[in-house]
């Protein structure tokens, strides 16, 4: 998925989320609302049936019944006395008879805008205030708010198809609940309607934040589009340098630009190494190979010439041989680079030098050598190390008098080698390490000059170093390190 789809796809699903959060916080509040406000309609409802003193004798025990009407035949004088002796028949005809005449419910349907109220008894009976027949359910909880045995509470009840919001609340007066009642359809069209309202706000708003994010991811890729442009056009061309323009655009393409050109400076002097490596390692592999070719070609020829001739002609063919193999082998040293390897284990590097510094008294075993090593282990490759060491030895081996001194300290991880020879000359001493190089005097002696190219090549591939200097009373003194060292 491209970049672009990305940020739209992201916009569009944030602003999204928000609306829905909203939408369901402002839905969630607003049915709070409502409700909150059917519910306290049913609180005013109630108030002006609670706490009524007087009842109507209609209801009392004993009376007699004429038609429709009721009328009652307990003396009012008697009244306390016929309480006193049927307490419970009592309590149910205040229970029965506490109602005005005329009240809210007279003729109303229930489900009506002004509500439905009715009576409740703690023996489960119910009587409609309106003297009708009682509709609204009476649960036990109702019954157990009739005796008194629990607090008010609200209830949703479908009644005769309408569902209705019920508030049930206790007398504290006499042993009863009221029950009233208040439809709630407008209140169910109401949410209906905000609940497609917020439905299309969300749908909208993703919609619309789909747009702007297209927009935007558009606007905000558009610099990077054609810094991508760019790039493709100089990387198709490098063999003509070029290099993007850090002064225009945004700080962070700017920062990309030089950082893409800093890549590019690299590559080009890697490229350009490499090409002067090729260059100089056909130029040096000319020669040598042109006089194995003249040599060979006089080898074929060879029952001509004396015995002795032959022999010296044959030891000449396989030193520039052996000549040649170590300039190929240098030249691939060298285009392995400072990466460092792959290969990596721990490495005794006084063991290394010794044995380098044997193998140099073997092929000149008129030198001294003086050795002073400590103990030092060190993360490296084996062949490079090995490489490397040799180079220097083998350089102060190369350049010290017949009978001369070659002195060998290994030291906190670093290995001096010193020896007693002429030494560099100072227009020599920033060439040392270049590949090829040769001094006047090296030109008379074998090799190639890629011996301290090595050197500094191995020695930089783990963070190390190598220096050379004079020593004040004559000689070289080379000192190299291969990075991070442990000595005991």
């Amino acid at each position: 998925m491209s970049l672009r789809r990305r940020i739209t796809l992201v916009t569009a699903g944030a602003v999204a989320a928000v609306c829905l959060v909203f939408g369901i916080a402002s839905y969630a509040a607003t049915r709070s609302k409502l409700y909150s406000s059917v519910r306290e309609e049913l609180v005013s409802l109630t108030q002006p049936y609670l706490g009524f003193q007087g009842f109507d004798r209609r209801f009392a025990p004993g009376s007699e019944s004429t038609g429709t009407s009721t009328v009652a035949t307990v003396a009012p004088s008697s009244s306390a006395a016929q309480r006193a002796s049927a307490p419970g028949a009592l309590a149910l005809a205040e229970c029965r008879g506490v109602h005005r005449s005329g009240g809210p419910n007279r003729g109303i349907p229930l489900g009506g805008a002004r509500g439905y109220l009715q009576n409740v008894c703690p023996n489960g009976h119910a009587y409609a205030i309106d003297g009708g027949k009682p509709r609204l359910p009476v649960t036990r909880r109702v019954i157990a708010v009739a005796s008194r045995k629990a607090p008010s509470f609200y209830f949703t009840a479908k009644v005769q198809g309408t569902e209705e919001e019920i508030y049930v609340v206790g007398d504290r007066h006499i042993r009863r609940a009221v029950e009233a009642a208040l439809p709630l359809d407008s209140v169910k069209s109401t949410l209906s309607g905000l609940l497609l309202t917020y439905i299309l706000l969300v749908a909208g708003g993703a919609l619309l934040a789909g747009v702007i994010g297209l927009w935007i991811a558009r606007d905000a890729l558009s610099p990077i589009t054609r810094f991508t442009g760019e790039t493709e056009q100089v990387t198709s061309a490098l063999e003509r340098p070029r290099r993007l323009d850090e002064r225009e655009g945004p700080d962070e393409l700017r920062r990309l630009a030089a950082s893409f050109n800093q890549t590019l400076d690299a590559l080009e002097r890697s490229v350009k190494a490499q090409q002067h490596l090729i260059e100089d390692a056909s130029h040096e592999l000319r020669t040598p190979m042109a006089a194995l070719r003249s040599n060979i070609q006089i080898f074929l020829e060879a029952d001509r010439l004396p015995a002795n001739e032959r022999e010296g002609l044959q030891q000449a063919i396989v030193a520039e041989l052996d000549d040649l193999t170590q300039l190929v082998a240098d030249v691939l040293e060298l285009a392995r680079g400072t990466t460092p390897d792959e290969l990596v284990e721990p490495l005794e590097l006084e063991t290394i030098v010794r044995d380098e510094i044997d193998r140099a008294r073997r092929r000149s075993p008129q030198l001294t050598f003086t050795i002073d090593l400590a103990p030092t282990t060190i993360d490296n490759s084996p062949d490079r190390v090995s490489r490397a060491v040799a180079n220097v030895i083998d350089n102060a081996r190369k350049w010290s008098p017949a009978d001369g001194a070659v002195a060998v300290r290994l030291a906190a991880g670093v290995l001096t080698v010193r020896d007693h020879g002429p030494g560099f000359k100072d227009a020599d001493m920033e060439h040392v390490f270049d590949r090829f190089y040769r001094s006047a005097d090296a030109r008379r002696l074998p090799g190639s000059g890629l011996g301290l190219a090595i050197v500094k090549q191995a020695a930089e591939a783990h963070g190390g170093f190598v220096s050379v200097e004079n020593a004040p009373d004559g000689g070289a003194i080379v000192s190299l390190a291969f990075g991070p060292a442990t000595t005991t």
